[in-house]
């Protein structure tokens, strides 16, 4: 049996599968010629990330697919409950990524509030000759500890973010509409673990009192944070999106960064991706990667090897 892993697949989850006895196969088709290479190789399983898209022509043209797989969290690139009701065994890999996730927004936060997404550009061109403008410039950093995180969903990712924040000395609110508290354990290098109870709260509460808020939420029909909100946080906050693009209205998050409502933003992910818009792209208070979250060696030998191994259980 032949699995196209159409975006990639780590070493680790092609191995599974050839011991099991499938041919993997790494090409990566053009969207536009999708179905016709599924059909004309016989492909029983089609493993995605976030760049291909599994919509209904291919489900009710390819005849041979029974498996469609997405290595990582969200599957609004598939046709999910579509492709269940025509037969189609749909799966991902919910946990697999969640602390490189995390691990991406705080990287973020670190790096916004301490300038390093600016002084990284302005040093090598400038260190030389203005060191001591910049130092001036960049001598107002503000810590994280003893801060407010406002987590935005509460679900896996969240609740990983959360665990690096109070590693951190973070204090830790929650919105979240499907979970009314949760239980968090952090373990640590010598084996001890430490349990912490998290009760969400309103929208509105966490808005207001957070000093850095990050989005871990679907994509949804409206955005989670526009104008509206915007007026409801502090004045100074950090915004982490490494959620969707659509989520965070970024015209209204260009004016809250303008009128110095928030101090700065990263964002992993963008509403016109793969072409982000250039007042985004050029924005100095804005700390940008090209949808990274999940992209650490770790997170893909996890969402590998849980690929394969719910394909070897399901077709086996």
């Amino acid at each position: 049996m032949k699995v196209l892993a159409n975006d990639g697949v780590s070493q680790s989850g092609i191995t599974a599968l050839e011991k099991a006895g499938f041919e993997v196969i790494t090409t990566t088709v053009a969207q536009e010629q999708l179905e016709d290479y599924i059909n004309k190789n016989d492909i029983v399983v089609l493993l995605v990330r976030s760049a291909t898209k599994v919509r209904k022509n291919i489900i009710d043209n390819c005849p041979s697919l029974k498996v469609i797989g997405r290595g990582g969290v969200g599957m609004d690139n598939i046709d999910v409950d579509y492709a269940r009701n025509k037969g189609l065994h749909v799966i991902n890999t919910p946990a697999a990524s969640s602390h490189s996730v995390a691990e991406l927004v705080f990287g973020h936060l670190y790096g916004l509030a301490r300038y390093l997404h600016n002084s990284n550009r302005d040093m090598p061109l400038e260190g030389d000759s203005k060191f001591k403008n910049l130092k001036k410039a960049y001598a107002k950093g503000t810590e994280l500890k003893g801060k407010t995180l406002g987590v935005f969903g509460f679900g896996r990712i969240g609740q990983a973010t959360a665990k690096v924040a109070i590693g951190a000395g973070m204090k830790v609110i929650a919105f979240d509409p499907f979970i009314e508290k949760t239980d968090l354990e952090l373990e640590f290098f010598d084996g001890q673990t430490l349990n912490f109870e998290i009760k969400t709260i309103s929208k509105e509460d966490v808005l207001k009192q957070s000093d850095f808020i990050t989005l871990h939420v679907p994509a949804q029909k409206d955005y989670v944070i526009d104008d509206a909100e915007f007026k409801l946080m502090k004045d100074g906050v950090y915004l982490a999106n490494a959620a969707r693009g659509g989520v965070v209205n970024e015209v209204a998050l260009v004016k809250a960064i303008e009128s110095g409502k928030v101090a700065g933003a990263a964002l992993d992910v963008f509403e016109k991706e793969p072409t982000p818009e250039i007042q985004l792209l050029m924005n100095p208070a804005l700390s940008l990667t090209p949808h990274t979250g999940a992209a650490t060696n770790e997170a893909q030998d996890r969402i590998g090897s849980e690929l394969a191994s719910q394909i070897i259980s399901i077709l086996k």
